[in-house]
């Protein structure tokens, strides 16, 4: 079964740590993005680490190799699971990435795992189009291109919405990691996504692990929400099935 990981989108370390500390046991995997990080700082992943969750870094990097290669040896000291950059910043880049990853793991117990940006879920063809300068066939052909870009540069997976991961799970196969953001409840809103599934749709397309945010985060009971996500996961999976893409004890803490 798919797991889910829960983006702390908030903008200080104290409503972070509030929101982990409501959901308790039911979330064992949080995603640091952008603004926690740039107002809290590394030290919240610290917080996290002690509280006993796993970590999902998400700063989209992308720079010149050696810097990238730089920050993942840093996010590896702070035993991040996972850590994002941008397929856009080339092979090189990429490379750079997997073999940072790869060469800390020699001395860490914790093994980090990169991830390739494809195309973000607020993006449109034609924002695509605009952005690259070019016509596209479509935005699943161009993540498929991207994913395999990501492959074959080292990097463990991808994230992707939903929509593209079935199209990426038959090209690339059952072991590439596919992580999905964009996952709303049946009915609920997709606010500044653009291509966004149910937790249901996402597991039976082939995602691995569902970024599931606003659903949850900015429900009036939180764990109520979180609760109706898991049932649509045993739902599309049935009861008693391993979360996907999950190391041992990567999913809901007991």
């Amino acid at each position: 079964m798919a797991d889910v990981i829960i983006p702390l989108d908030v903008p200080s370390r104290d409503q972070a740590l509030a929101l982990v500390e409501l959901l308790g046991d039911q979330a064992g995997f949080y995603k640091v993005g952008l603004e926690l990080y740039t107002r809290a700082g590394p030290g919240v992943i610290g917080d996290l680490r002690a509280m006993g969750k796993r970590v999902f870094l998400d700063l989209k990097l992308h720079d010149i190799p050696n810097t990238v290669a730089r920050a993942v040896v840093a996010a590896s000291e702070w035993e991040v699971d996972l850590l994002t950059v941008h397929t856009a910043g080339g092979a090189a880049m990429m490379e750079a990435a997997a073999r940072a990853a790869r060469e800390a793991a020699r001395e860490e117990p914790a093994a980090l795992r990169i991830l390739g940006v494809t195309l973000l879920t607020s993006f449109t063809a034609s924002d695509v189009e605009v952005t690259w300068g070019r016509t596209i066939l479509s935005l699943r052909d161009e993540v498929v291109r991207l994913s395999e870009l990501a492959r074959d540069s080292g990097l463990n997976g991808v994230v992707a919405s939903a929509l593209e991961a079935q199209a990426i799970r038959r090209h690339l196969g059952a072991d590439f990691l596919i992580v999905t953001p964009g996952i709303r409840l049946p009915g609920g809103e997709a606010h500044d996504q653009s291509r966004v599934a149910t937790p249901g749709e996402a597991v039976e397309l082939g995602a691995d692990l569902l970024v599931v945010g606003r659903a949850v985060t900015e429900a009036p009971d939180p764990r109520a929400a979180l609760a109706r996500v898991y049932e649509e996961l045993a739902a599309a999976h049935g009861p008693g099935a391993a979360p996907r893409g999950a190391e041992p004890g990567g999913g809901r803490e007991s």
